[in-house]
């Protein structure tokens, strides 16, 4: 195929698939509802009507953190533009896409939905500058590390104890979008143990424990592999929109295309007639191979472009650090009057005095809190706060004009 052709699914395949859905053909490798666990599991029983997955859906939909979704970066944190992707719009895409491969191949829809809505909950402010820059202020006083995906985790199963499936949080946590493989395989069988293990591993192994993470199910290798797909070519779009690339700016993957449309199209064929009734998601090597050159370009002409580079070392980090100091000295100090324990631990504790966790949110360590905090923050708010306790900071964001 080159970049003017859309991929269909293979005709035999496509009879094969419709006659197996007219008889009820079940994916004996689909997560079944019957087997969720909770950590309570005399709570959130399941009703006809708010099925077990479709209850996790609702409570991330509701969560307070969700709503933050809206002014958080996905890739251009520095223009003043409402039609760039923010968060909000990247879960949904993931979602959608996901659930357009699930609903093929026969897997659990609502489990899809569910770790897709959630997967990003816990996502810094600036997108992964934001998360790179806490990860070092943490690491440097802790020596454990900060992932977006394990905070993800932290925000639905800690902060918020709402009492979410292990299947949910499971595909929350390994859903890693910047680690790619040809072939998803799932670790069937976790237990709550395995995951907790897992998700503590992650603080002190690092990078490479994160990046070999397995889902337990094959929905949330679906998810895994869409949080890639979503991201490929809507970063192209809105580097255009954003001025870092031009419209004719030339992309060499033909295999699977070169822009959003084709890409979603063209990767999703692929992994159904590569994955259909099987026990793994997979891609051919064509699309694997094409999968990653179109990561590696958006890297080189995108992501690492250096007037986006030179902002946020410029700007962010020395923020970032300044920012990280004074809430850690607010809570060391327990200065309750600050924005730390107002905008947030008071918020928090509330939250869990609701919902039945007696656990004071103060009892924990102080880095964790300001962590905590930060990687909460939307961009906006990040911004006015830096700006209300540095008043006289030399650091401002040079913001792109809506009518530049």
């Amino acid at each position: 195929m080159d970049n003017e052709k859309y991929a269909k699914i293979d005709i035999e395949l496509q009879e094969e698939i419709k006659a197996n859905t007219e008889n009820h053909w079940i994916n004996p490798y689909a997560f079944r509802d019957c087997n969720a666990v909770r950590r309570n599991n005399d709570f959130d029983k399941a009703s006809l009507w708010r099925p077990v997955f479709v209850r996790d859906t609702e409570k991330i939909l509701h969560l307070p953190f969700y709503n933050r979704y809206t002014d958080k970066t996905q890739v251009f944190s520095f223009n003043n533009n409402d039609d760039i992707t923010r968060r909000a719009l990247h879960v949904q895409l993931v979602s959608r896409i996901a659930r357009n491969i699930g609903r093929v191949l026969g897997l659990n829809l609502d489990l899809i939905e569910a770790i897709a809505l959630g997967h990003d909950i816990g996502h810094t402010p600036f997108g992964h500058a934001g998360e790179r820059f806490l990860d070092e202020l943490y690491h440097d006083r802790t020596g454990r590390y900060f992932f977006h995906n394990v905070h993800s985790v932290r925000v639905l199963d800690k902060l918020f104890p709402r009492n979410f499936t292990m299947q949910t949080l499971d595909g929350v946590l390994c859903h890693n979008g910047e680690s790619e493989h040809r072939v998803y395989e799932a670790e069937f069988g976790k237990s709550f143990d395995d995951f907790d293990s897992e998700t503590q591993s992650c603080y002190t192994g690092g990078k490479p424990v994160n990046e070999h993470l397995k889902p337990a199910t094959l929905e949330g290798c679906v998810v895994r592999i869409c949080d890639i797909i979503a991201y490929l070519g809507k970063d192209r779009q809105d580097a255009i929109i954003a001025g870092i690339i031009d419209s004719d700016q030339k992309f060499t993957t033909n295999f699977i295309g070169s822009n959003n449309a084709r890409i979603i199209n063209n990767l999703t064929v692929d992994i159904i007639e590569n994955s259909y009734g099987k026990d793994k998601i997979s891609m051919s090597q064509d699309a694997f191979d094409d999968l990653k050159t179109a990561k590696d370009e958006n890297y080189a002409i995108i992501y690492k472009n250096k007037s986006i580079e030179d902002q946020y070392d410029n700007y962010l980090k020395p923020m970032f650090q300044d920012m990280y100091e004074k809430l850690l000295e607010d809570v060391k100090h327990n200065n309750t009057n600050s924005f730390i324990f107002k905008h947030h631990i008071d918020y928090i504790n509330r939250q869990r005095n609701y919902y039945g966790e007696q656990h004071d949110y103060m009892q924990e360590e102080a880095n964790q809190i300001v962590v905590d905090y930060i990687a909460s923050m939307t961009d906006d708010y990040f911004l006015q706060l830096y700006k209300k306790l540095f008043p006289d900071s030399p650091y401002e964001i040079p913001f792109a004009s809506y009518f530049e």
